[in-house]
Protein backbone atom coordinates (compact mmCIF):
# COMPACT_ATOMS: atom_id res chain seq x y z
CA UNK A 1 0.00 0.00 0.00
CA UNK A 2 1.01 3.85 -0.61
CA UNK A 3 0.44 7.12 1.38
CA UNK A 4 -0.92 9.54 -0.76
CA UNK A 5 1.49 12.07 0.52
CA UNK A 6 4.75 10.28 -1.38
CA UNK A 7 2.93 11.01 -4.35
CA UNK A 8 0.83 14.36 -4.12
CA UNK A 9 1.26 17.72 -2.17
CA UNK A 10 -3.04 17.36 -1.06
CA UNK A 11 -5.84 15.60 -1.39
CA UNK A 12 -7.72 18.22 -3.61
CA UNK A 13 -10.42 16.78 -4.98
CA UNK A 14 -9.43 12.93 -4.65
CA UNK A 15 -6.57 11.06 -5.29
CA UNK A 16 -6.00 7.66 -7.40
CA UNK A 17 -2.55 5.57 -7.39
CA UNK A 18 -3.19 2.58 -9.65
CA UNK A 19 0.28 0.22 -8.69
CA UNK A 20 0.73 -2.32 -11.86
CA UNK A 21 3.35 -3.95 -10.09
CA UNK A 22 0.75 -5.40 -7.23
CA UNK A 23 -2.45 -4.52 -9.12
CA UNK A 24 -3.74 -2.76 -7.29
CA UNK A 25 -6.13 0.52 -7.02
CA UNK A 26 -5.93 2.86 -4.19
CA UNK A 27 -8.89 5.45 -3.69
CA UNK A 28 -8.82 8.54 -1.32
CA UNK A 29 -11.88 11.09 -0.75
CA UNK A 30 -11.12 14.28 -0.55
CA UNK A 31 -11.73 13.75 3.53
CA UNK A 32 -8.90 11.16 3.45
CA UNK A 33 -11.03 8.04 3.09
CA UNK A 34 -9.39 5.22 1.70
CA UNK A 35 -10.32 1.90 -0.63
CA UNK A 36 -8.56 -0.60 -2.17
CA UNK A 37 -9.36 -2.46 -5.28
CA UNK A 38 -7.67 -5.80 -7.33
CA UNK A 39 -6.77 -4.50 -10.60
CA UNK A 40 -6.09 -5.62 -13.93
CA UNK A 41 -3.01 -4.04 -16.01
CA UNK A 42 -1.47 -3.33 -18.83
CA UNK A 43 -0.73 -7.15 -21.34
CA UNK A 44 3.09 -5.78 -21.69
CA UNK A 45 5.36 -2.88 -20.52
CA UNK A 46 5.40 -0.71 -23.77
CA UNK A 47 1.32 -0.90 -23.91
CA UNK A 48 1.80 0.69 -20.19
CA UNK A 49 1.92 4.28 -19.37
CA UNK A 50 3.16 6.24 -15.61
CA UNK A 51 2.72 9.21 -14.28
CA UNK A 52 0.90 12.15 -13.42
CA UNK A 53 -2.67 12.31 -14.99
CA UNK A 54 -6.66 13.21 -14.09
CA UNK A 55 -9.71 12.06 -14.09
CA UNK A 56 -11.56 14.74 -17.09
CA UNK A 57 -14.37 12.41 -17.89
CA UNK A 58 -17.15 10.04 -16.68
CA UNK A 59 -19.40 7.48 -18.41
CA UNK A 60 -22.00 5.05 -17.36
CA UNK A 61 -22.56 2.25 -20.00
CA UNK A 62 -19.87 3.89 -22.10
CA UNK A 63 -19.66 2.68 -25.68
CA UNK A 64 -15.83 1.63 -26.81
CA UNK A 65 -14.06 1.65 -30.34
CA UNK A 66 -10.37 0.00 -30.60
CA UNK A 67 -7.73 2.53 -30.82
CA UNK A 68 -5.89 2.05 -34.07
CA UNK A 69 -3.05 0.19 -32.29
CA UNK A 70 -5.67 -2.35 -30.96
CA UNK A 71 -6.76 -2.58 -34.49
CA UNK A 72 -3.75 -3.25 -36.39
CA UNK A 73 -3.05 -5.49 -33.34
CA UNK A 74 -5.94 -7.29 -33.43
CA UNK A 75 -7.82 -6.78 -36.96
CA UNK A 76 -10.62 -9.66 -35.77
CA UNK A 77 -12.07 -7.10 -32.86
CA UNK A 78 -14.86 -4.80 -34.17
CA UNK A 79 -15.00 -1.28 -34.77
CA UNK A 80 -17.42 -0.47 -32.35
CA UNK A 81 -19.30 -1.87 -28.99
CA UNK A 82 -22.01 -0.12 -27.88
CA UNK A 83 -22.78 0.67 -23.89
CA UNK A 84 -24.14 -2.09 -22.20
CA UNK A 85 -23.04 -4.64 -24.63
CA UNK A 86 -21.58 -7.41 -22.46
CA UNK A 87 -19.08 -7.65 -24.82
CA UNK A 88 -17.72 -4.14 -24.06
CA UNK A 89 -14.41 -4.14 -22.34
CA UNK A 90 -15.45 -1.20 -20.43
CA UNK A 91 -17.90 -2.46 -18.24
CA UNK A 92 -20.47 -0.59 -16.31
CA UNK A 93 -18.74 2.68 -15.71
CA UNK A 94 -15.54 4.68 -16.96
CA UNK A 95 -13.44 7.56 -15.97
CA UNK A 96 -11.27 8.99 -18.73
CA UNK A 97 -8.02 10.18 -18.19
CA UNK A 98 -6.48 12.97 -19.27
CA UNK A 99 -4.07 10.89 -21.36
CA UNK A 100 -5.68 9.61 -24.82
CA UNK A 101 -7.24 6.36 -24.55
CA UNK A 102 -6.00 5.70 -21.68
CA UNK A 103 -9.24 5.00 -19.35
CA UNK A 104 -10.02 3.33 -15.22
CA UNK A 105 -13.03 1.31 -16.34
CA UNK A 106 -14.87 -2.08 -15.05
CA UNK A 107 -14.85 -5.27 -16.81
CA UNK A 108 -17.70 -8.09 -17.56
CA UNK A 109 -14.77 -10.42 -17.54
CA UNK A 110 -13.84 -11.10 -14.45
CA UNK A 111 -10.71 -13.76 -14.88
CA UNK A 112 -9.27 -10.27 -16.06
CA UNK A 113 -8.53 -8.92 -12.60
CA UNK A 114 -5.52 -9.45 -10.89
CA UNK A 115 -3.47 -9.72 -14.32
CA UNK A 116 -2.07 -8.81 -17.08
CA UNK A 117 -4.92 -8.73 -19.51
CA UNK A 118 -5.49 -4.72 -20.93
CA UNK A 119 -4.18 -2.92 -23.71
CA UNK A 120 -3.12 -0.17 -21.60
CA UNK A 121 -5.96 0.96 -18.70
CA UNK A 122 -6.76 -0.10 -15.40
CA UNK A 123 -9.75 -2.51 -15.14
CA UNK A 124 -11.56 -3.14 -12.14
CA UNK A 125 -14.18 -5.15 -11.30
CA UNK A 126 -17.78 -3.63 -12.62
CA UNK A 127 -19.41 -3.66 -8.53
CA UNK A 128 -16.08 -1.75 -7.78
CA UNK A 129 -16.36 0.61 -10.14
CA UNK A 130 -19.58 1.35 -9.30
CA UNK A 131 -19.29 2.20 -5.58
CA UNK A 132 -16.72 4.95 -5.84
CA UNK A 133 -18.07 6.31 -9.40
CA UNK A 134 -19.65 9.23 -7.72
CA UNK A 135 -17.25 9.44 -5.71
CA UNK A 136 -15.04 10.99 -7.93
CA UNK A 137 -15.03 13.83 -9.16
CA UNK A 138 -13.94 15.36 -12.44
CA UNK A 139 -10.35 16.38 -11.53
CA UNK A 140 -9.02 13.53 -9.28
CA UNK A 141 -5.70 13.38 -9.14
CA UNK A 142 -4.42 10.10 -10.65
CA UNK A 143 -0.78 8.49 -10.48
CA UNK A 144 0.33 5.52 -12.07
CA UNK A 145 3.15 3.52 -11.29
Amino acid sequence: MHDWQDHFDALGRGIIIADTAVRALQFWTSDGEMRLFPTSVPLTDDLTRRGYTEVVEKRVNPSWAPTPAMRERNPEWPAFVPGGDPSNPLGTRALYLSWQYYRIHGTHDTRKIGRRSSNGCIGLYNEHVESIFDLVPLGTQVKLI
